[in-house]
């Protein structure tokens, strides 16, 4: 019997010995874990979880932004408006050039493009969003505004102040991405703007932008002032 033994090999109780003297074996009781870690563990995760969803979420009206910051935009477009409209009044008394309507067809062969702003309606607001389709409007009538450069000596200082103050609106918008982390990683650039090939294409288009622009501040108005509500 204790050859048959000795044949078998080592018992459960050696085993166990052998098995405790070897390193990187641990025993079973060692490989569970405590109640107190085992909570401590399910916390971590799902703090971990909840944090990796605020970063997925984009920034909605609920984050605030600064009121002078509201204020000076809501200003700043009823400065624009206000050039816009001079600039539609004078090129009508100059130029017979009275109703944007009449324009459409124009609007289509000259390739004149509108900036959407859908983000920014109070319905659907997502501050993001407004902010980016804001500031990418602003930068797309900066572009057509320069595309109408020498409409007529007379128009060129209200031209130039529109543009300047178009500027300085998506400047403000800019800042303020970049003050919420929200700013894309490089600044937009210009796409390829229309080519009025003639004084009467310059004109009709400064109607239309001028329009255009009119209605695109309309909404951006309504947006920030949702905003600026307490």
């Amino acid at each position: 019997m204790k050859l048959m033994g000795e044949c078998l090999g080592p018992g459960r109780g050696e085993l166990r010995q052998q098995r405790a003297g070897v390193p990187g074996l641990p025993e079973r009781s060692a490989l569970l874990l405590s109640p107190h870690l085992l909570s401590v563990l399910q916390l971590l995760l799902w703090h971990s979880a909840l944090w990796t969803v605020h970063e997925a979420t984009p920034l909605g009206p609920a984050r605030s932004l600064p009121q002078s910051f509201l204020l000076k935009c809501l200003e700043q477009v009823r400065k624009i408006q206000a050039d816009g409209a001079e600039l539609q009044e004078r090129l009508c008394a100059a130029h017979k050039l009275c109703h944007p309507e009449e324009l459409m067809l124009l609007r289509h062969s000259l390739g004149i493009p509108q900036a959407p702003l859908s983000s920014c309606s109070s319905q659907s607001l997502q501050l993001t969003s407004c902010l980016n389709q804001l500031h990418g409007g602003l930068f797309l009538y900066q572009g057509l505004l320069q595309a109408l450069a020498g409409i007529s000596p007379e128009l060129a200082p209200t031209l130039d102040t529109l543009q300047l103050d178009v500027t300085d609106f998506a400047t403000n918008i800019w800042l303020q991405m970049e003050d919420l982390g929200a700013a894309p990683a490089v600044q937009p650039t210009q796409g390829a703007m229309p080519t009025f090939t003639s004084a009467f294409q310059r004109r009709a288009g400064g109607v239309l932008v001028a329009s255009q622009l009119h209605r695109f501040l309309e909404l951006a108005y309504r947006g920030l002032r949702y905003l600026a509500e307490p």
